[in-house]
């Protein structure tokens, strides 16, 4: 043991998530010294970038709303849903710990979320499933209560939100603002909350951002540390335990003991093209991720060189994406957007072939499923008509408003007055593109999708339109007519490191890796191949994380009482 340490430290936290932040919470209210490292400048990941939902059955904001959840009706769900791809022990793990965190957090922390009703678990038909949703959303928070060194480091999402603060239960009802007097009442709301934000001087944040601000002003409060700019290069093993990591801070290498452990945070491999190459579905590209730069597989090398095993590595958290062209573009996450009616998506050669207002997790796989030469769904073409741009909400833009004219111009957006004209656009047959509109027309007319069931699960209605027979279905007949390329994009990878129930990493024997843990998309996901509901990604890495430093304090005090 003759590691020379520059730093030392009860846990050492990879990364600056929702999973690395609440690692370092926890370490401090379990009365740790804990210290969180960031590869980038910007401190707050993907979730930063996220609705902030977590999905955790059975916890105490679910029983308040009187909804009846059980561990029973949940591990149903799960297995209904996940099946036996997960060992049993991790999702009954995760039913465990993921209430029991929700609860501390609440009571210890200035973390706060509010129940979001009516937004369904994505299969809510399934055993097990609730229609009325187990999702919690982050409350808003006051972005003014971060000191300003604080704000400027924190992640930001970049979305169009045109200075009003919308919470994910209030887009639900915004989107219909110019069809339903509930979507007028909401934008008023969210107006005048604006306007009295304005006038105090706050700076209201939602969604993600309101989660990371939470959990920072939570890990500052408590004492924790967060140095950004320190990209991971090495884990330190000693006597056949990891006692440390190996970083790079201001250009020069630090080491950074951990007495208790080291927890791996620090997202997948998203941004890394020779990765994706080796293990996610064809085609694939960097340039279609919507998860946080930097997400580049680091620990995940690291963790493998360590002898950890790994699985779920050729999956990843579907989001059917646009990308505009031109230089600070990000892709575009279709949630809502392809629930509206007047809508289909097509293949190359013009056809439908999946349900449009899927859950957008299985949308990618239908995507990958459905791909071919002859009939190439990488890209698929969103086709919409004039009514449905004028009507709702879609790709960040109010009713009526027009496609950005770089759009339009650049091509990326094509634009036509009849369908054989955007056949054309798109390089598909004429006639089967008019085949497949007809075909669809009818279904919308009668308010029944035939070929796919769409508008038949509670997750479709969700974003549709209430004051239509079928609420994600209308014909689509009014020019202009509107095409734009759609790609399987991601919001992370989800396969990495196999852990356990307290988030101890495994090797392939089955064996724990002594001292190293990992939570969020660095490990294999507890979901499996699937996507149970809104906030299964960040749910499981808060909750994970909170078991890896529980298993933690419980050794450190055992070595401690010797």
């Amino acid at each position: 043991m003759n590691t020379r340490w520059d730093h030392s430290y009860d846990v050492v936290v990879v990364g600056s998530g929702a999973a690395g932040l609440a690692a370092a919470i926890t370490a401090r209210l379990r009365g740790l010294t804990a210290l969180v490292i960031e590869k980038t400048e910007l401190y707050g990941g993907s979730t930063a970038l996220s609705g902030g939902a977590i999905w955790v059955p059975g916890n105490f904001h679910l029983d308040d709303a009187g909804l009846g959840d059980t561990r029973a009706k949940a591990r149903a769900y799960l297995d209904a849903t996940v099946g036996d791809r997960v060992p049993a022990e991790r999702k009954d793990a995760y039913l465990e710990h993921g209430p029991r965190m929700v609860r501390e957090f609440h009571e210890r922390t200035t973390v706060r979320f509010a129940y979001t009703p009516g937004y369904s678990d994505y299969f809510p038909e399934a055993m097990g499933g609730y229609p009325q949703g187990r999702s919690i959303e982050p409350l808003v928070f006051d972005l003014k209560k971060l000191p300003a060194d604080r704000r400027a480091t924190m992640r930001k999402a970049g979305l169009p939100t045109y200075g009003l603060t919308i919470t994910s239960y209030d887009f639900r009802f915004l989107n219909m603002v110019a069809r339903t007097w509930a979507g007028r009442k909401t934008s008023l709301k969210v107006g005048m909350q604006a306007a009295g934000a304005l006038a105090r001087g706050a700076k209201p944040i939602a969604l993600g951002q309101a989660l990371i601000a939470r959990m920072r002003q939570s890990l500052d409060a408590l004492g924790g540390e967060l140095w950004l700019s320190t990209p991971l290069t090495g884990l330190v093993e000693e006597d056949g335990r990891i006692t440390g990591v190996r970083a790079e801070r201001d250009g020069s290498p630090v080491t950074i003991q951990a007495h208790g452990g080291v927890v791996l945070a620090s997202g997948g491999f998203s941004h890394d093209q020779q990765l994706r190459e080796k293990y996610l579905p064809a085609p694939t590209s960097t340039a279609w991720t919507s998860a946080s730069d930097g997400q580049t597989g680091d620990a995940l090398r690291l963790g493998v060189e360590a002898g950890a095993a790994t699985d779920l590595l050729d999956k990843m958290w579907g989001a059917p994406s646009v990308v505009p062209p031109g230089p600070g573009e990000k892709p575009f996450f279709l949630v809502a957007d392809r629930g509206i009616p007047s809508m289909v998506i097509v293949n190359g050669a013009g056809e439908r072939y999946a349900n449009e207002a899927a859950p957008y997790h299985q949308f990618v796989d239908e995507m990958y499923a459905h791909h071919s030469p002859d009939a190439s769904t990488v890209p698929s073409w969103l086709i919409l008509d004039a009514r449905s741009k004028a009507r709702y909400i879609f790709m960040g833009l109010f009713p009526g408003q027009p496609f950005p004219k770089k759009w339009l111009a650049s091509g990326f957006v094509k634009k036509a007055g009849s369908l054989p004209e955007l056949a054309a656009a798109i390089g598909a047959g004429p006639e089967r593109l008019r085949a497949t509109v007809e075909r669809f027309n009818g279904f919308a007319r009668a308010g029944r999708d035939e070929d796919f069931g769409r508008g038949e699960s509670v997750y479709d209605r969700y974003y549709g339109d209430p004051t239509l027979l079928n609420p994600n279905l209308a014909p689509l007949d009014k020019a202009p007519y509107y095409a734009i390329p759609v790609h399987p994009g991601d919001i992370g990878t989800k396969g990495g490191l196999v852990a356990d129930g307290s988030a101890r990493v495994l090797r392939e024997d089955g064996t724990a890796i002594k001292g190293l843990y990992a939570s969020g998309n660095v490990s294999a996901a507890v979901m499996g191949e699937t996507y149970p509901g809104p906030g299964a990604t960040i749910g499981p890495a808060m909750a994970f994380s909170w078991a890896a430093v529980g298993d933690i304090a419980q050794e450190l005090k055992g070595v401690r009482r010797k």
